[in-house]
């Protein structure tokens, strides 16, 4: 992508009423526009890592047996009534078609997935199924202040799991929680994010839930810092000691954190609302258990941003940066230009992510929106390094410059990049 074509721009100055970090970081970077509270645009770059996100997502839920759909986002008021949630569920937005009929926009896909799956599984031989999506949400927050950590339309894995029996829920529930672990690894913030016990509202005793540490974030859980297991505020008072390795409470670290992730025991809450039950093999009715296993791509991206990042913009994570090279041309010089571009088309042809800064600005503009942008590694080419036959290569998370014979850039990134 040369920058000289792309459409957005950087900015200077934001809306002041933005308070939140990773909304100020990713408007002014060019990877999102607020349209109103809680709802944003995603513009070109933003798609990019929106998208990126969304498929490292998909590769481990495919790897654990999810097969993809896409259900409606409208959906009929008399789904909800017959779990009780039409009037229970306090962020529905809710509205009234040409037909007179109610609809709420999809909250959550309880009320769908479940008289869905019920139409494909009769027996236990159809059993156990696993169904997910990556769809917009919509959730009528009161609090929507908080950029893409709490928004009101948003985007959201969301995968549901029907099984015969407990014990094979909660097999699955480890190789779900497994998958999550490898997802924040890929993103780079593994380190960070904490498995973590949390009330489980009205399905079960405890759900849990996937708490990256953030200074930003909205809640507040206890680590074990003998085995990183984590308790949010909520359930705290009712616990001693950690359940995984007897740890005392009092020894906990307390920490600020953004909820990534989460997954949920439903037990038989909505298949018995929905009377979706299998034949044994012995020819008796039973509920369905299913469990619910949630990821929102978008807070993900907005919990990125807030994480990595300093004084001078973003730093994005490889694996999901808009780019994976930042190509700068400084000066007007007509051989600069020229080698730059055949770098550029050099770089493409290996099947590298450029986003090429052909613009006629200086070179104080570039490097700035350059650091805001936070592509992984930066090139420079100039007359001081084509005198080189060099490129100037800097990291956008180090300080270390470094010059490498253009012949040998690509061979040096695809060394780099397998790290």
């Amino acid at each position: 992508m040369k920058q000289s074509i792309l459409f957005t721009k950087t900015k200077k100055d934001i809306d002041k009423e933005e308070k939140s970090l990773n909304a100020q970081l990713l408007i002014k970077a060019g990877f999102i526009d607020k349209l109103t509270a809680g709802v944003y645009t995603f513009l070109p770059m933003g798609l990019i890592v929106l998208r990126k996100i969304e498929n490292i997502i998909r590769e481990e839920m495919n790897k654990v047996g999810g097969q993809e759909v896409l259900m409606p986002a409208l959906t009929p008021k008399t789904n909800w009534k017959i779990t009780n949630r039409w009037d229970g569920f306090d962020a529905l937005f809710k509205l009234q078609g040409m037909d007179n009929k109610e609809y709420a926009l999809g909250a959550t896909h309880e009320e769908v997935v479940t008289p869905l799956v019920k139409k494909f599984v009769f027996s236990y031989k159809d059993l156990p199924k696993y169904v997910y999506q990556i769809q917009t949400k919509y959730r009528n927050e009161a609090r929507a202040k908080s950029g893409l950590l709490r928004g009101r339309e948003f985007s959201m894995k969301d995968l549901y799991s029907f099984h015969t029996n407990q014990a094979d829920l909660n097999d699955y529930y480890e190789k779900v929680k497994e998958a999550y672990f490898k997802i924040f690894k890929r993103l780079s913030i593994e380190d960070l994010t904490h498995y973590t016990f949390a009330s489980g509202g009205a399905f079960s005793k405890y759900s849990h839930e996937f708490q990256t540490i953030s200074e930003s974030g909205e809640d507040i859980i206890h680590i074990c810092k003998k085995c990183g297991l984590a308790y949010n505020k909520e359930i705290i008072n009712d616990i001693n000691e950690c359940q995984d390795c007897g740890e005392k409470v009092e020894k906990f670290e307390i920490k600020k954190s953004i909820e990534t992730g989460n997954i949920f025991n439903l037990g038989n809450r909505f298949s018995k609302d929905f009377k979706f039950v299998y034949v044994d093999e012995h020819g008796k009715e039973n509920d369905i258990i299913m469990g619910c296993f949630g990821m929102g791509p978008s807070r993900i991206m907005g919990s990125i941003a807030e994480i990595k990042n300093d004084k001078n913009g973003i730093i994005w994570p490889v694996s999901v940066a808009p780019f994976q090279i930042h190509l700068i041309r400084l000066g007007e010089d007509e051989k600069v230009a020229k080698k730059a571009d055949e770098i550029y088309n050099d770089l493409i042809k290996n099947n590298l992510e450029v986003l090429y800064d052909d613009r006629n600005e200086s070179a104080g503009v570039k490097m700035k929106d350059s650091d805001l942008i936070g592509v992984p590694y930066r090139f420079i080419i100039s007359e001081k390094t084509l005198a080189k036959d060099s490129l100037e290569i800097k990291k956008r998370d180090q300080e270390k410059v470094e010059f490498v014979k253009i012949a040998k850039v690509i061979n040096f990134l695809k060394g780099e990049l397998k790290k």
